[in-house]
């Protein structure tokens, strides 16, 4: 058994003005299962598939206070690109934001909501990822935290170091997962986190017992009204295992 990355879940207190902003800046379709849900996907795109990590933004009241610790880093392909790209999300509402990145080549900044996120200079190791470059965690043990997504999920692990570990889909597609040491530590509920999915006939009760036995923990919330199951990884970030598809 195992599961996957299929989603990332972006809380809103508007979600179809964010949708808009991250469908226009990623090029992707706009979609709505229910009122305060906005799903987005590339276009054509058949769910769940490796090719992509899909975004469901869900309307929440409470607003963004602290740096949210997942972020989106987004591919160029060249340094006019980077530049044509930083300049497009600005129309689009987009903000240059300063989280103490200092002079880097990369270019931090925040969608209308405040969430952060990255424009990264070109890098070869991108050049197939699609719009989404890598989805970063941020971690005080990124070793700790590869150990057991590693295990969780069926990605391969590419690189692990004391500073960032590295994950992507075994088909070596799509985005990749990241985990970055970073000074601070998880202070609040996240408003973005990750979203698992086990394979079609996967049983959901075993799929969680196997991921409390990794080391996932309950984040101690009712869960009554609910079809899917939230979890805390080891730094107690939220995520959700989503039914079997």
């Amino acid at each position: 058994m195992a599961t996957r990355l299929v989603q990332i879940n972006m809380k809103a207190q508007d979600d179809s003005a964010l949708g808009r902003f991250w469908a226009e800046a990623l090029g992707w379709g706009v979609d709505s299962e229910a009122p305060g849900v906005t799903n987005l996907e590339p276009v054509g795109f058949a769910y769940p598939d490796p090719a992509a990590v899909c975004i469901d933004i869900i309307v929440h009241p409470e607003p963004k206070t602290v740096k949210n610790r997942v972020h989106l880093d987004l591919a160029t392909t060249s340094t006019a690109h980077q530049a044509e790209l930083i300049t497009r999300l600005k129309g689009l509402g987009a903000t240059l934001a300063d989280v103490g990145q200092g002079d880097v080549p990369w270019t931090v900044m925040a969608d209308p909501e405040g969430n952060e996120f990255c424009v990264l200079e070109p890098r070869p190791v991108y050049r197939d990822t699609g719009p989404i470059a890598a989805v970063v965690v941020d971690c005080t043990d990124p070793r700790r935290m590869a150990r057991f997504w590693d295990r969780a999920t069926d990605w391969t692990l590419h690189e692990v170091t004391d500073d960032h570990a590295t994950m992507r889909s075994a088909k070596g597609v799509g985005p990749y997962l990241e985990f970055v040491r970073t000074p601070d530590t998880k202070s609040v509920w996240n408003r973005v986190h990750l979203d698992v999915c086990p394979y079609p006939g996967d049983d959901l009760e075993a799929e969680e017992a196997r991921l409390r036995a990794l080391g996932a923990a309950d984040p101690g919330i009712d869960q009554s009204a609910i079809s899917w199951t939230i979890l805390t990884d080891p730094e107690d970030n939220e995520f959700c295992l989503l039914t079997p598809r």
